[in-house]
């Protein structure tokens, strides 16, 4: 089926999937928003994945009597610029409870899990089984993706697992892709990276749905740099912060010199 269109070819997948086995299908879609934030400064570019995205994403949509479940995964929130319109049947589980443990490890399941992994690790850094898990906590640990009080603080799974891999401390995660997105976003602003610690932001801004190059703090957050540290149920304003430790170095030694290099050329 070559010579039909992306979405065409995607509803004939699902289609033929589920004639063919009789059971209904299962559509996993992880970084959906990827072609979306390579083309983000680009708005005519940004125009045009719209638009085929929209169509591919729509199939979701006439296709759900072939659908028994279905995924999606990615950095930001795209639903006001029309992506998903026509899927009025997904739902944003980013903030709930129930799943506030769904991206990341939790300390009970590192210590449960990789018992043999940190033996190893506490004996190649000289240190006791505490003294790891302390120094693991400060580096990796601190993520929320709730404003629930009821909370789990998550730790980064792809810094964590690298560590104990290598049996060493490292900048894993900042250190397997270097942040020049953000860095590019950050041209267009007059944010300061500074200011990122302890921001506050209402809860509108933290949820907003599409990549503003006024106001980066959602994208900030939901790509990882930040994370919520408090929230005010009365007045509904989010506290942000830097995670944990890997993060704020990370941003001083990496971004904050790309970004002065930049205005050093540009005469800023």
């Amino acid at each position: 089926k070559e010579d039909r269109s992306p979405e065409e070819r995607f509803a004939y997948v699902i289609e033929r999937a589920c004639t063919l086995t009789g059971k209904q299908v299962v559509v996993l879609i992880d970084e959906y928003d990827k072609p979306l934030l390579q083309a983000v400064l680009d708005e005519n570019l940004l125009d045009e994945y719209r638009k085929i995205l929209k169509a591919f994403y729509g199939v979701l949509k006439s296709a759900d009597r072939y659908l028994r479940f279905v995924f999606l995964t990615g950095v930001t929130k795209f639903a006001q610029m029309g992506i998903f319109s026509n899927l009025n049947q997904l739902s944003d589980i980013s903030f709930d409870l129930d799943y506030n443990t769904l991206c990341g490890m939790t300390l009970p399941e590192i210590e449960t899990t990789f018992v043999p992994e940190l033996e190893a690790m506490a004996l190649k850094q000289k240190l006791s089984h505490e003294a790891l898990l302390e120094k693991m906590t400060r580096l990796y640990d601190g993520y929320r993706f709730t404003d629930d009080e009821e909370f789990t603080p998550m730790y980064n799974p792809f810094s964590v697992l690298n560590a104990l891999m290598k049996r060493a401390f490292g900048s894993y995660w900042f250190g397997s892709g270097t942040p020049t997105f953000l860095v590019n976003m950050l041209k267009k602003t007059n944010f300061d990276l500074r200011e990122m610690d302890g921001i506050q932001v209402g809860a509108l801004s933290l949820n907003a749905d599409m990549v503003d190059t006024n106001n980066l703090v959602p994208l900030l957050y939901q790509s990882g740099y930040l994370t919520i540290k408090e929230y005010d149920e009365r007045f509904q304003i989010y506290t942000l912060g830097f995670p944990n430790e890997e993060v704020k170095s990370q941003i001083d030694e990496k971004a904050m010199p790309q970004l002065r290099g930049y205005m050093k050329h540009a005469n800023v």
